[in-house]
């Protein structure tokens, strides 16, 4: 089995997810440091976690939350 390794700013995700347990991409972006990442960057860095099987999601229409 391989290990996915994570880049920074994914680990910076995962260490929020983990932390507030889930949310959605603005509740990950408020725990950011400044600056604040754009919220498209977030939400492709949280897609990309997905493919890499460390995050899932629950749909409410055309929002996500996110969970580890």
């Amino acid at each position: 089995m391989q290990i996915k390794e994570l880049t920074k700013a994914e680990d910076q995700v995962m260490q929020i997810l983990w932390q507030i347990e889930k949310g959605f991409v603005k509740d990950i972006i408020e725990k950011m440091p400044e600056p604040k990442p754009a919220y498209n960057t977030v939400s492709t860095i949280v897609r990309i976690l997905e493919t890499k099987g460390f995050v899932n999601h629950n749909s409410y229409g055309k929002t996500h939350e996110y969970f580890p």
